[in-house]
């Protein structure tokens, strides 16, 4: 089995600047801009900022990453069932990680998505954010009804002194990953074909809440989280190998998501067995990262058979630890 390692890890840390809302935007400086949602934040988007962040420190540029929130299809497609990879916090953090300076969040509504291409480009592009170069994917789309081109853009660019750098199709299409293939291996429980495509570990981020113990009992306490952001994507259910960095040290552990059938539970619960951890976690926000699915959600007839089968369960967690350190 081969050790997947975060590519994220490899980036120096430093704070990067977030702003909600182009209106609050006041450029310093020309700047390199890239649009997105960037769900996920997957190996292709990483190629594109990565671009994005070198040719601003070649060209003395402000690396600047637009995106909106809420995603544009729970705005325009009212019944939609669409679930977030990342939160919006999740994804500031990753961006932070990748070394962009600024930020911008723009919340999008009807009333954004009318604008058209002409205003989408003067007000919000050139005069709202002043770049000077443009860096987009081949299919990129904008405008009321999505009705421009990027050559389109790259007209409008003429006009208004930017340029337009193109993402080749076979530069995209050599990844061969999209938001909604890691949106698919995660529902289905392939967590590690996800973490591959994602170039980094699928988290789930809460904060621990009081549960009804009975882990505890059966001599497994675990770490109840509660996730606020309804519109975060929830793995299948199902037992995990996990980690989690608690109090400067990595720990190992198994996270069971689901209803818990054997007690007769009626909500889907993301609950967390730490490994050789035994303080006390209520309250404390954890960020536990997802290495790979153990098992299916299964009801046992007994709650000795449940305790029997945690103990297989943490044994093979256990057997896939060192292929992770």
């Amino acid at each position: 089995m081969k050790n997947f390692r975060c590519t994220f890890e490899k980036n120096q840390f430093f704070l990067m600047e977030v702003i909600h809302n182009i209106k609050n935007y006041q450029p310093k400086k020309p700047s390199i801009l890239t649009i997105g949602t960037f769900d996920g934040l997957h190996i292709g988007h990483q190629k594109i900022i990565h671009n994005l962040v070198s040719k601003a420190k070649k060209e003395d540029l402000c690396s600047l990453v637009l995106t909106f929130f809420p995603h544009p299809r729970m705005v325009l497609q009212k019944d939609t069932q669409l679930k977030m990879i990342d939160t919006i916090e999740e994804k500031r953090q990753l961006l932070e990680k990748l070394g962009v300076e600024i930020l911008i969040i723009q919340p999008f509504n009807r009333e954004f998505s009318r604008m058209t291409a002409l205003e989408y480009t003067r007000d919000i592009l050139v005069n709202g954010l002043g770049i000077s170069k443009l860096i987009i994917g081949y299919d990129h789309r904008f405008g009321r009804n999505r009705e421009a081109t990027i050559e389109d853009l790259k007209h409008f660019g003429l006009d208004y002194n930017f340029t337009v750098e193109e993402i080749p199709v076979q530069d995209v299409e050599s990844i061969a990953v999209s938001s909604t293939k890691i949106r698919n291996a995660i529902i289905t429980g392939h967590i590690k074909k996800a973490n591959q495509f994602l170039g980094r570990h699928f988290l789930l981020c809460g904060t621990v809440v009081k549960g009804d113990k009975i882990g505890r009992k059966m001599g497994y306490p675990t770490a109840n989280i509660l996730i606020k952001e309804e519109y975060k994507l929830k793995p299948q259910n199902g037992v995990y190998l996990v980690q989690c960095h608690l109090y400067n040290q990595k720990f190992f552990g198994m996270m069971n998501v689901g209803k818990r059938p054997t007690i007769s539970g009626k909500e889907t619960q993301i609950e967390t067995h730490f490994f050789e951890f035994e303080e006390d976690l209520y309250g404390k926000k954890l960020k536990i990262e997802l290495l790979e699915k153990i098992r299916d959600e299964q009801k046992f007839d007994s709650l000795e058979l449940l305790v029997e089968q945690l103990g297989v369960d943490k044994k093979n967690c256990q057997e896939l630890i060192p292929y992770y350190l």
